[in-house]
């Protein structure tokens, strides 16, 4: 993992990481049920990340996504906006920026920046009605 603030053990005082069964096993579940796969971009210089991605990554832990199906894509500031891998495929403008695909490559849900609710509790609201489409 290249991100640090993925880490669910990241130091920020401001963003303290729940305990394991603190978090919702709908949302566990929803996370960690089928081969869903997780790209998460990120900077471990943006304010927002350093706020949200541990927590996220505590709750892939916790919903025992192995880390196989995780690849997290560093991101920095450039004169014309954000700048790394994937970034202009995925079309990442804000970060956290969190797309979840199937095992085939197809996106099923998108978290972008912020939310009312956290990352794990967006995504897993957006797959269990991806579900319900299917």
């Amino acid at each position: 993992m290249t991100l640090e603030t993925l880490d669910p053990h990241f130091d920020d005082a401001d963003a303290p990481t729940p305990p394991d069964d603190e978090f919702d096993p709908a949302v566990l579940d929803a996370l960690g049920t089928r081969d869903y796969r997780f790209k998460v971009w990120g900077g471990d210089w943006c304010g927002d990340c350093q706020r949200q991605l541990p927590a996220f990554g505590a709750a892939l832990a916790a919903a025992g996504v192995p880390d196989d199906r995780i690849e997290d894509f560093p991101v920095t500031k450039g004169p014309n906006g954000k700048e790394g891998e994937a970034v202009d495929e995925y079309g990442i403008e804000l970060i956290p920026t969190v797309v979840v695909e199937t095992a085939d490559g197809e996106e099923v849900a998108r978290f972008v920046e912020e939310e009312d609710v956290s990352i794990a509790e967006f995504l897993a609201d957006e797959l269990a009605g991806a579900e319900v489409d299917a």
